[in-house]
């Protein structure tokens, strides 16, 4: 299992139960605490409505808010334009010393409004052998800052412009990998503009311009939060959400974040995003008197890919090139009373083409992700004990012709999915992984899980996060070790939050023999919203 602990205490800190995305009711939530619910000790009812700030989605509110395709949102949301503070056209609804800056009144009506948002976030590493070994120095210590701040301007009910600004630093001391998602200057995070109405019974609408992107499962795709600069995209994207389905499309290019200059953010016409969704909320039902909260997605999520993310793995190294991948994907999801879980597949076809020789290669993988867990309501702490399964295809790297088998997921899924470290990567590997989560207040969260790990190909590389490790030609048998995880999130005020993860890789004998390290891996995330 593999949640975020806003996720789950956003299911400690709410009045309505669990909340879900991904795997679980409460799994596959924000990484980091954006989604964190803030509800008040004895709220009034009229109070009540301010202790989440979702949209206008009717049933597809449900669980963490995600089933309506803008990411979780609870109080804070991952996406910060997905929150809704119109409730405080209301003065008397204000508690907070921030909700002034939620909702800025700009005529006499209040139809025109601003809300304005921030973020500072801290985060300190320890890691005695990085990446297995591979990735110098040893004992290297890491911090990253970064601030983000955003304006939220409404205009009519029809028409909104949302901008976001970011800079990010990073230091330490044995440090690596200061690339350019840890590193920028000041610029432009998003800047679009939404137009919307009700079209066919449907809410719709259609947003031009910069934008996060967070409707497909957080296996396949997420806002790269550990680093200091998320995914954002560029072009159009449309939603149509019904009382019980929605459909999304879009088209994107990646924001090219290389530049080191202020506002030089352009567009990296190398990777490409495009695809469509549908979610259909099946009818309510009710498990042992609780109740049955279930969502079936279809999608295809298309890949565009150049330069290192589309590279596929040799006998002795790496081929370059470029790929497309199209990824047929279903997922059925939610909460059945007690039950959390999800069940999801995909099959990845398309082509890679090789950078001197321009041969053409077909792409023919799968993923198939599932969860299932059992949420203890009697016991205090409500225990979440359940088992993550994950199975991602491998190829063959002493293949030169016919098709490539191993799967690809390029736009960084959710941190805390597979493994906290990020030193694996979701290609050839099958991961096994119990898992147990525990609330022993509203404000505090512990998670503990141990993924068992094997190559799904051992004709296949092991691969980490943007790299395909050395090992292969050493390496025996499919075996690669277990990775032992604990978490703790502390809320400390509505506005602040403290996370801690704790990880060590224990290299199977053979990889140690092929060259891996055992390590230890060490992060704290301080993060201030309002």
């Amino acid at each position: 299992m593999v949640l975020g602990l806003a996720g789950l205490l956003a299911a400690a800190g709410s009045s309505g139960g669990a909340h879900a995305q991904g795997h679980s009711a409460t799994l596959h939530t924000a990484p980091q605490f954006a989604a964190l619910p803030q509800t008040r000790s004895n709220p009034t009812k009229a109070q009540a409505p301010q202790s989440i700030h979702t949209g206008d989605w009717g049933i597809f509110n449900r669980l963490d808010g995600s089933p309506a395709g803008f990411g979780p949102v609870a109080r804070y949301g991952v996406a910060r334009w997905a929150e809704d503070w119109s409730a405080l056209r209301n003065p008397k609804l204000r508690s907070d010393p921030f909700d002034p800056l939620k909702f800025i009144p700009l005529n006499d009506s209040k139809s025109i409004y601003l809300t304005l948002s921030g973020e500072s976030r801290l985060k300190n590493w320890f890691e005695n052998r990085p990446f297995l070994g591979t990735q110098k120095p040893d004992d290297s210590g890491r911090m990253t800052v970064r601030n983000i701040v955003g304006a939220d301007l409404h205009i009519g009910e029809h028409l909104r412009i949302y901008g976001e600004l970011i800079n990010g630093e990073a230091a330490g001391w044995n440090g690596y990998g200061y690339n350019t998602t840890y590193r920028t200057r000041l610029d432009t995070q998003q800047l679009f503009v939404e137009a919307k109405a009700t079209l066919l019974g449907a809410k719709t609408g259609v947003i031009v311009g910069r934008q996060q992107f967070l409707d497909a499962p957080n296996y396949v795709l997420y806002a790269r939060e550990t680093p200091n600069i998320p995914l954002s995209w560029n072009g159009v994207r449309g939603y149509a959400v019904f009382p019980r389905i929605r459909f999304d499309a879009y088209d994107f290019t990646l924001t090219n974040t290389a530049q080191q200059q202020l506002f030089r953010d352009n567009e990296n016409y190398n990777s490409r995003l495009f695809g469509g969704n549908t979610s259909y909320a099946l009818p309510d039902f009710k498990v042992l008197g609780q109740p049955g909260r279930v969502f079936v997605d279809l999608f295809y999520i298309g890949y565009l890919l150049g330069g290192t993310p589309a590279a596929i793995a040799t006998a002795t190294g790496t081929q370059a090139g470029s790929t497309l991948r199209n990824n047929y994907g279903t997922r059925i999801w939610g909460k059945a009373g007690p039950i959390e879980f999800s069940v999801g597949g995909i099959y990845q076809g398309g082509e890679f083409r090789a950078a001197k020789t321009n041969v053409s290669r077909d792409v023919s993988a799968f993923s198939i992700n599932s969860f299932l867990g059992y949420r203890f309501q009697s016991i205090y702490g409500r225990p979440l004990v359940g088992i993550q399964s994950d199975v991602y295809s491998g190829g063959s790297y002493n293949r030169k012709t016919g098709d490539v088998h191993t799967y690809s997921a390029p736009y960084n899924p959710s941190t805390n999915y597979l493994d906290t470290t990020t030193y694996f990567a979701p290609s050839n590997l099958v991961s096994i992984a119990p898992s147990i989560e525990y609330t022993p207040s509203q404000s505090t969260l512990l998670r503990f899980k141990v993924p068992v790990l094997w190559r799904e190909n051992t004709d296949d590389a092991v691969y980490g996060a943007s790299r395909i490790y050395s090992f292969r030609s050493k390496l025996a048998g499919g075996f690669i070790g277990t990775v032992p995880q604990a978490s703790l999130g502390w809320r400390i005020t509505r506005h602040l939050t403290w996370t801690h993860d704790l990880a060590r890789y224990f290299a199977s004998h053979a990889m140690q023999k092929a060259g891996a390290s055992s390590g230890t891996y060490y992060l704290s995330t301080l993060a201030f919203r309002f």
